[in-house]
């Protein structure tokens, strides 16, 4: 029998030895931005790019727009591998909102009693620092212009897309994934886009072999920007930490000042940039609910 099937009957963890059909996952929010959280070593059965379709499908299961994969790692300087699962079944790099929310379930959930944490995703080690029960400080990295997910772009990242006839420019950001942020002029030209229409053409242009993220912004007083965000194998959502941090980058290198207050359709998220372009992205994310799931659907995602 293979590893996959053993897994699928037994699941051995501190909690003892579990059957299938226990499959217990906590749905985590920030500004909107919703998440399922699993531990690894509790499930009886490996996640794959089907099952998490399923899990994240609105009709058939549960609903989300990712899910978080916590496992526990041989590195002492880490508290957890995160792996983060987009909806249609494919990995992000890193996600700000995806990370908060495991930062603070891993402290709620008893993994380390510190509020100081580390965590290490695909673009690395990343770090926060708790500041309360729901919200927490995460340092994303150094952004940068250039990246082999946009293998021939500029140095300093500005160049144009053709969206449907027009000739649009926008500004490369690499934040652990790309993104590409296009200034618009009002607030009114903003809120008019259809993102359900050229967000898929800007994800998934040839120039992007990974495909990309893609922020749309404009200026919003003093110290703040309005955002709309296309996230990479979601579609557009209520709010986004790195597609945050990408449009406030670029705000940044048209002249902007840090900190940078994002405000999305989900609330606000304040980003720190520094001289160099190390990005620390702060915000809240709370549980929203404990869920079991029923013998049916177990058992089709086991099967997907």
């Amino acid at each position: 029998m293979s590893t996959r099937s053993l897994r699928r009957f037994f699941a051995v963890t501190a909690r003892g030895t579990r059957s299938l059909l226990q499959m217990e996952l906590e749905r985590w929010q920030a500004l909107g931005n919703e998440y399922l959280i699993v531990e690894r070593e509790r499930l009886a059965f490996e996640l794959t790019a089907g099952s998490v379709q399923l899990l994240c499908d609105p009709e058939s299961g549960l609903g989300a727009d990712g899910v978080l994969e916590l496992a526990h790692d041989d590195d002492d300087g880490v508290s957890a591998e995160l792996v983060i699962w987009n909806a249609d079944g494919s990995q992000a790099e890193l996600s700000g909102n995806g990370s908060r929310q495991a930062f603070l379930y891993l402290h709620a959930s008893g993994w380390t009693d510190s509020n100081s944490l580390a965590v290490k995703t695909p673009a690395g080690i990343i770090t926060a620092e708790l500041t309360g029960p729901d919200s927490a400080t995460v340092a994303m990295g150094r952004a940068t212009t250039t990246s082999g997910q946009f293998p021939d772009g500029p140095s300093d990242g500005r160049s144009e897309l053709e969206i449907g006839g027009v000739s649009c420019a926008f500004q490369f950001v690499s934040i652990g994934n790309p993104q590409c942020a296009f200034q618009v002029a009002s607030i009114e030209q903003l809120d008019a886009l259809d993102l359900g229409k050229i967000g898929p053409l800007v994800e998934n242009d040839r120039r992007f072999p990974a495909r990309t993220n893609a922020s749309w912004w404009t200026p919003f007083g003093d110290g703040r920007i309005r955002a709309r965000i296309f996230e990479r194998g979601v579609g557009e959502t209520a709010s986004s930490g790195t597609g945050a941090s990408g449009a406030a980058v670029a705000s940044l290198l048209d002249g902007a000042t840090s900190p940078v207050v994002v405000v999305l359709d989900g609330g606000e998220l304040v980003v720190e940039i520094d001289e160099q372009l190390n990005v620390e992205l702060s915000g809240t994310a709370n549980r929203v609910e404990v869920i079991r799931l029923d013998d049916e659907l177990e058992r089709r995602v086991a099967d997907a």
